[in-house]
């Protein structure tokens, strides 16, 4: 080949290399800002929903989490509770104790459990969504 191709296929390279660099700082900057994060035992509205995590405990292979939610009645007022691990995203388990399911204008305790399987880690964050507003509380690192 000659000098002045390989010259121009370089520029080519280096001008493709600019432009997927361009393309992927516009990804990164069109992300959504991640969801604040909330002390255990600090109350907080989500939504029309007043929420407060009281505790955490493990017992059985299940995390369980001692929540005080209300603010609105709802027959699925706790549905938008996740628990995220380094193994995924786990939900909470409808058949276990005091669990948490519709909600009142009053502000309730109740108990959310999630089943923890094989290689879930040690590092857990609560996550709670209503509407278009999250929050997090980092149970563990």
């Amino acid at each position: 080949m000659r000098t002045r191709t390989l010259l121009l296929l370089a520029v080519v390279c280096g001008l493709a290399i600019l432009v997927a660099g361009v393309v992927q700082l516009l990804r990164v900057a069109g992300q959504d800002d991640p969801p604040r994060a909330v002390a255990i035992g600090e109350p907080v509205r989500v939504g029309d929903m007043q929420v407060t995590v009281d505790g955490v405990s493990e017992r059985s292979g299940s995390v369980l989490v001692d929540v005080e939610i209300g603010g609105v009645d709802d027959p699925d007022g706790t549905d938008g509770f996740t628990l995220t691990t380094p193994g995924g995203l786990i939900e909470p388990d409808s058949t276990a104790g005091n669990h948490c399911g519709a909600t009142t204008t009053r502000v309730e305790p109740c108990t959310l459990a999630f089943p923890l399987g094989d290689g879930t880690g040690s590092t857990r964050v609560l996550v709670y969504q209503r509407g278009d507003e999250r929050v997090r509380w980092v149970l563990s690192e």
